[in-house]
């Protein structure tokens, strides 16, 4: 079914009007990247954008205990709702898709459901889930974390963000009670399946020619902190034999990563450093850096962790730098429920790709609670956190109606 520029079945000016709605909010007029950060202004102007959706539709809006938004067509207590959505923040200086691709396309396929008379037998709602990257407080998928019970409240409430405010202090400023947030087992004991749309973050799709597919799973993943501990100096008055310096080590192991990673098939990446006291003229006397490491499966990602671990510590000895490593957070291999899947690529005609995904989502964590699964639509360059992430106006519009085509197969039989 094609979206024309009229009304009722296939329309797609609803998805073209939010998406011009929703973009320039959080963007950053000198990089023309995201800055849409969670429990911010910005936040705020996303999750206001997100309530008028749902009332201008008619919905029954709610917020939950943290801070995750909802919006109900029919009774939300009935139970084995199909729910669908993702989030509105993102990474600094991130891309216009990563996530709100998937809340936009969420409302435009209710407005084409409703455009082509379909009648709800479950539940529907749509969702936009707090803090999914995690580029304020260092951890991903806040919100649907402490709905499924993997983040503890008082995990949460030790959250910080660079400037030391709390988790719960930005959420209090922002209008929204910290007290109640944690495990949510009832709200989602009442859903029957979550279907997230995303752009890919990869060129599969490009390279296969289709403009949409479906998720097989997602690769384990996790974020480790190393902090190199050398000893301040000055640049110009100190020998370079005489140097604890650990930007030394932390670079060396930045190559290490690399070539790890290179050698077994995986990803690692070093995206985030801090460095103490960061003067021009200043040997360093901690370099702190963040690594992101993913891999297919448990055993390559523990081989390549380990490997980059012990490049580092050889490195620290042979400078006279001390060396702690923190892992931070850490999400398992997810395969997503064959059966949904199954359903998903049947109700889409049986030849959708299926394809792996190195990036985690909301759906990823929400896979141990509920049956969950994926779409994608095509990304061109591959592109994502980035402000060059792109996804044609034909292909997130094919998106859609396959969105709506699943919402239909799965919510009106």
């Amino acid at each position: 079914m094609s979206q024309s520029e009229g009304g009722g079945v296939g329309e797609a000016p609803s998805f073209h009007r939010m998406w011009r709605e929703l973009a320039p909010i959080g963007r950053d007029a000198t990089t023309r990247g995201y800055r849409r950060y969670a429990w911010t202004a910005a936040d705020t102007d996303c999750r206001a954008w997100f309530r008028a959706q749902a009332e201008s539709r008619g919905l029954a809006y709610e917020v939950d205990r943290n801070g995750n938004q909802w919006a109900w067509l029919g009774d939300p207590t009935a139970g084995d709702a199909v729910v669908t959505g993702s989030h509105l923040d993102s990474v600094p200086d991130g891309g216009a898709f990563d996530g709100p691709l998937g809340v936009v396309s969420s409302f435009a396929a209710l407005d084409e459901l409703r455009g082509r008379g379909a009648e709800f037998t479950r539940p529907l709602a749509i969702t936009n889930f707090g803090d999914e990257e995690g580029a304020r407080f260092g951890l991903a998928c806040v919100g649907s974390r402490l709905a499924s019970g993997q983040l503890a409240p008082e995990a949460a409430h030790r959250l910080r963000d660079g400037d030391g405010i709390t988790l719960p202090q930005a959420m209090e400023a922002a209008g929204y009670d910290p007290s109640a947030i944690g495990p949510d087992p009832e709200r989602l004991a009442r859903i029957g399946a979550f279907v997230e749309l995303h752009v890919e973050q990869g060129r599969a799709l490009d390279l296969s020619g289709d403009r949409v597919g479906i998720a097989s799973a997602i690769w384990p993943h996790g974020r480790w902190r190393f902090d190199f501990h050398g000893e301040a100096n000055h640049a110009g008055t100190t020998r370079l034999v005489d140097r604890r310096d650990p930007m030394l080590t932390y670079a060396e192991t930045v190559l290490a990563a690399r070539r790890e990673a290179e050698l077994a098939g995986a990803v690692a990446t070093f995206g985030k450093i801090s460095v103490e006291p960061n003067g021009v003229n200043a040997i360093p006397s901690l370099v702190r850096g963040w690594l992101d490491s993913r891999a297919a499966d448990q055993s390559t990602l523990d081989t390549v962790v380990a490997a980059i671990q012990q490049a580092a510590r050889e490195h620290a000895d042979r400078h006279g730098v001390d060396l702690t490593v923190v892992r931070e957070s850490f999400t398992p291999v997810v395969e997503f429920e064959h059966a949904l899947r199954d359903e998903m690529n049947k109700i889409l005609g049986g030849a959708i790709p299926v394809l792996g995904t190195g990036a985690g989502h909301d759906a990823g964590i929400l896979s141990g609670s509920i049956p969950t699964a994926m779409l994608f639509v095509r990304n061109p360059t591959g592109v994502s956190h980035s402000p060059a992430e792109f996804a044609a106006e034909d292909d997130c519009v094919a998106g859609v109606l396959a969105l709506a085509d699943v919402l239909e197969g799965l919510a009106c039989r």
